[in-house]
């Protein structure tokens, strides 16, 4: 391939292959960052609830982070389209290590929040700004086999996650699963400011959509704060529908002024785009679905079977190893046929499959079967992760292309968001008296002992709290003789509940898969929206390692 083809294949970034190798090593050590935070945190919170003595507040440390990362995504993705990539991710990760010094330094659960509202806000360009710089560097007919190694980035981050959280804990403190982020973001700065070459509009003048960014944020959190309500209340509390009823409200002025503005935070006319729109109602119930599993099967794997917080988290491992395999496998796939439609849909089959394994779940479940069923459904979820990225940044103009990608990120969070709300307030409702009451008769209990109603004083809530007493505090109050018989009835309720609440995210999984259908499967481009790139203007700024010609 003579020079000329060369520049006419990446007009934009002009680099070996080994400082592209180099630049995608660094971006995903950016995007490990952000998925650590959030593995690692997650089975601590607990003991930093208590140390803090802020146990009513624990759903808030992860709503303050949720809330500002969720409204920050699109506005980064937008101005990254201006400025260009690298600054917002270098900013962003200041940001990122700043929440993340603070939070380890917190000493009260109020100051946490805050401080974890911090990072999300830093964490916002992490996820969106990573994936668009793949978009930038690669054609999209090579970019499959790069993003799908996102997807076992999370993998691996899921994998350490647990372990180093319970190890820094246990041998120094909660505090330093914050500061253990300030090595990994120094190395990630490092290596984008040195190796990340930079682009900008030349002559683009840019005014920041403020009446979009003040109606989206007020339309997002009030959304978020009613979900997070719903978790410990019913659907139809009061509190909840009233943060449901603001959110719409301000939903409805964001679409009208985005509508009215001449250049908007989230460009309406995108979703006119059919392979756009089609991905991101797909990812939204994706997400949605395998959402489910992930906040179930820790919960399943401590009460039901006794695990640790960190054992719960390597039992995992079977999901985690189709995930990965099946992400890099998809983006190889799709690299080397140009061709996705016919394995997206394929793939969330085989995840409302894997899914549909779990509703067989109950309290003596053998760990081959369960695993067999986590493999199955692993490898179901992982062609998600990177596929629709790849087709939307295929599809829209390059001038849009970290908008349109930051956007699908939005709408993967809020799919999440919603999923993981949904799928445990439905759990609450199947973990019922009854159930508990029928399931432990069954077992073999005298239905003497288990009366029609509640015992006074029982709390239904405690049914679902790790290390406290197995049932709520029921075997406390039954004979010793029965006690094994209550256990196994209490495990067994507790399973059919979880099984019974996984169907949500079959459904969600299955709506995803037909939704596909209407995926309209265009090549892969073998170039790079070269003429696109010039009618916006891109200007190229190489950074020292990327004088060289592509290879």
């Amino acid at each position: 391939m003579d020079g000329a083809a060369r520049a006419a294949v990446h007009p934009e970034v002009e680099v070996n292959n080994r400082a592209r190798l180099e630049i995608v090593a660094a971006i995903m050590l950016a995007q490990f960052l952000g998925a650590l935070d959030q593995t690692i945190v997650g089975p601590v919170l607990p003991r930093i609830s208590t140390e803090l003595n802020g146990a009513d507040l624990y759903t808030w440390v992860v709503t303050s982070y949720l809330v500002t990362s969720t409204a920050a995504v699109p506005i980064y993705g937008k101005l990254s389209d201006f400025v260009g990539r690298k600054p917002l991710l270098i900013i962003g990760i200041l940001i990122f290590l700043a929440g993340s010094i603070l939070s380890g330094l917190s000493q009260t659960m109020w100051e946490l929040i805050m401080f974890r509202g911090l990072q999300g806000i830093g964490a916002g360009a992490l996820f969106p700004i990573s994936l668009a710089v793949i978009g930038d560097l690669f054609t999209p007919v090579e970019r499959g086999k790069y993003q799908g190694l996102f997807g076992a980035v999370f993998g691996v981050a899921f994998l350490v996650g647990p372990f180093l959280g319970g190890f820094l804990t246990d041998n120094l403190s909660w505090h330093w699963i914050f500061f253990v982020n300030v090595p990994v973001g120094a190395v990630s700065l490092y290596l984008i400011w040195h190796l990340l070459p930079m682009h900008r509009k030349e002559g683009a003048t840019f005014s920041l959509d403020i009446a979009g960014v003040l109606t989206f944020t007020a339309a997002v959190v009030p959304v978020l704060i009613a979900l997070t309500i719903a978790e410990t209340n019913d659907w139809t509390d009061p509190a909840v529908l009233a943060w449901f009823g603001v959110g719409a409200i301000f939903a409805a002025i964001f679409l009208v002024v985005e509508s009215r503005t001449g250049d908007p935070m989230i460009p309406l006319d995108l979703f006119r785009n059919r392979t756009f729109s089609v991905s991101a109602f797909a990812s939204f119930f994706a997400t949605f679905g395998f959402s489910t599993l992930i906040i179930f099967l820790p919960l399943w794997f401590q009460i039901v079977r006794g695990e640790s917080t960190t054992a719960s988290g390597y039992l995992l491992f079977p999901f985690l190893i189709g995930l990965i395999f099946s992400s890099i496998a998809a983006g190889q796939f799709v690299s080397r046929v140009g061709r996705y439609k016919v394995m997206i849909i394929g793939a969330l089959a085989l995840m409302a499959f894997g899914l549909a394994l779990f509703s067989n779940l109950r309290g003596d479940t053998q760990f081959p079967i369960l695993f067999a069923w986590m493999l199955v459904a692993g490898l179901g979820v992982g062609p998600t992760m990177a596929t629709f990225t790849l087709i939307v940044q295929n599809d829209v103009p390059f001038e849009r292309l970290g908008t349109a990608t930051s956007d699908l990120v939005l709408i993967r969070q809020i799919g999440t968001s919603v999923g993981l709300t949904m799928a445990f307030t439905l759990f609450r409702n199947n973990l019922s008296w009854d159930l508990l009451r029928t399931q432990i008769i069954g077992a073999g209990a005298p239905a003497a002992l288990m009366p029609a109603a509640p015992p006074a004083g029982f709390d239904m809530g405690s049914l679902t709290a790790v290390g406290g007493a197995q049932g709520g505090g029921i075997l406390a109050q039954v004979p010793a003789a029965f006690q094994q018989i209550f256990e196994t009835g209490f495990h067994n309720a507790f399973s059919i509940a979880v099984a019974d609440s996984i169907w949500v995210g079959v459904g969600a999984a299955l709506i995803a898969c037909a939704s596909t259908l209407l995926l309209h499967e265009k090549p892969l481009r073998a170039h790079f929206h070269a003429e696109q790139a010039a009618r916006s203007g891109v200007h190229t700024v190489k950074s020292p390692v990327t004088t060289e010609p592509a290879e």
